[in-house]
């Protein structure tokens, strides 16, 4: 199923940018652009978990992150982002204490469209806008006998900016909010269990990246 979803997304975004780059592909002399960053994801997690109350807590991670991109014109680029996370997930304060949830891995393909204000200058800002299909997986159960998350759209915000160190090679700093729920089932050794959350991560990163 992770190999089947992750293949669908990357064709979507595929069939997302490259019609768009064959009809433009000659405005632009170098229009691709290829960045690796460090990334802090930082979930802002809320969420209901029935029947026995409490809050989700989602633990913090730091991971590398590729992203690659492409100009359609000198200001329009379209980006896709690509990384994987783990993340230590806790149910606290429920009605029967606090409870190890495990930790499960995260893949959030996100695809945006950019636009870059100042493309060939010293300082070059951008804010980008699109769709991210987030997949769970590799989970770890923890204290709980089963726990299943459902694979959600959803949507994305960015702003950074791209700062030459000559004329090929760029400084990047970039900074992400991604809306990103789920719908939790665990079976707590015969309990049932459901949560719906929200993990709504910022993602900071710096990192460098190359046009060719």
């Amino acid at each position: 199923m992770f190999k089947t979803t992750f293949a669908v997304m990357m064709g979507a975004a595929a069939m997302t940018v490259l019609p768009a780059a064959n009809a433009a592909a000659s405005d632009v002399d170098d229009p691709w652009l290829v960045r690796v960053r460090a990334i802090s994801v930082m979930p802002e997690e809320d969420g209901t978990i029935r029947p026995i109350g409490g809050t989700v807590d989602i633990g913090d991670q730091i991971v590398p992150e590729l992203d690659i991109s492409y100009f359609v014109s000198e200001n329009i680029a379209f980006e896709l982002i690509l990384g994987v996370t783990n993340h230590d997930v806790n149910a606290n304060a429920t009605s029967v204490g606090d409870v190890d949830l495990g930790d499960v891995w995260l893949l959030p393909p996100t695809v945006t469209a950019q636009y870059h204000f100042n493309p060939r200058g010293g300082f070059r800002p951008y804010v980008g806008a699109g769709v991210n299909y987030t997949v769970f997986f590799g989970e770890d159960e923890g204290d709980v006998t089963s726990i299943d998350y459902s694979n959600e759209f959803g949507f994305a915000l960015q702003a950074g900016a791209d700062i030459p160190i000559n004329d090929t090679w760029f400084f990047n700093a970039d900074v992400k909010k991604l809306w990103l729920s789920t719908d939790v089932k665990v079976d707590a050794g015969g309990v049932a269990v459901e949560a719906d959350a929200d993990i709504n991560p910022w993602i900071v990163g710096i990192g460098l990246g190359r046009r060719f």
